[in-house]
């Protein structure tokens, strides 16, 4: 069981970060006629508005608030924010979000499946990467109520102790979990796995997301005189 642990929380995040960076790197310079979200609106456009917009926001919410909850030192925030109200402000933000992307993950997967023309157009990498996105945030959910019963952060900050030993790649990270449940230790692993898989799946779209559009200076269009 300690070389299980020492595994999966020690090397095998180095391993889906490895793959996770190299594979996009590779696919990006070698597969780009495979990069692309590969959105089948034009398919069919019942109900996808609304299940997209759910499933982004809820998905980009999450992402965001695990990278800065996690990896963000201490002593950044500890003037204003204490540990036990961070616990309470991820749980909260954590929920609503959640339940947005398994809302609107769990509308798109129906509509994959039983869409006949979206099914047509789609793969078994498809299915399955939309799958387990919403089995994680279903089993981010079901962590709630065991953080529930640590609302003075003692849980979380274990969890934070472990992200920001991985990556500043200090030795016995997998020490940072002793005692943490199994259902934190499941979420992890999906999540490292989601990480492994992202360079061979449609997800790698989320690198070309148009950010320089906020910046970029307006066009003049003239009209004809």
């Amino acid at each position: 069981m300690h070389y299980i642990n020492l595994f999966f929380f020690s090397v095998y995040p180095y391993i889906a970060g490895t793959v996770f960076l190299a594979g996009s790197w590779l696919r990006y310079d070698y597969g780009q006629y495979s990069w692309r979200a590969g959105s089948s609106q034009m398919l069919s456009k019942k109900g996808m508005r609304l299940a997209s917009n759910l499933f982004h926001i809820g998905i980009i919410g999450i992402l965001l608030g695990h990278f800065f909850g996690l990896l963000t030192p201490h002593w950044v925030y500890q003037s204003f924010l204490s540990i036990a109200a961070k616990q309470h402000l991820a749980m909260a933000a954590g929920g609503v979000f959640g339940v947005l992307t398994v809302i609107g993950g769990g509308m798109l997967l129906w509509r994959r499946l039983y869409n006949p023309r979206v099914r047509a157009t789609s793969t078994a990498a498809d299915i399955l990467i939309m799958a387990l996105l919403l089995l994680q945030a279903c089993l981010g959910l079901i962590t709630l109520p065991f953080s529930a019963q640590h609302l003075d952060g003692s849980e979380m900050m274990k969890l934070v102790g472990w992200a920001q030993a991985i990556v500043t790649f200090h030795g016995g990270a997998a020490e940072h979990l002793e005692g943490v449940a199994s259902i934190y230790r499941l979420h992890m692993v999906l999540g490292m796995t989601l990480f492994l898989l992202f360079p061979f799946t449609r997800l790698v779209h989320i690198w070309s997301a148009p950010v320089e559009y906020l910046t970029r200076r307006y066009q003049v269009v003239k009209g004809r005189h």
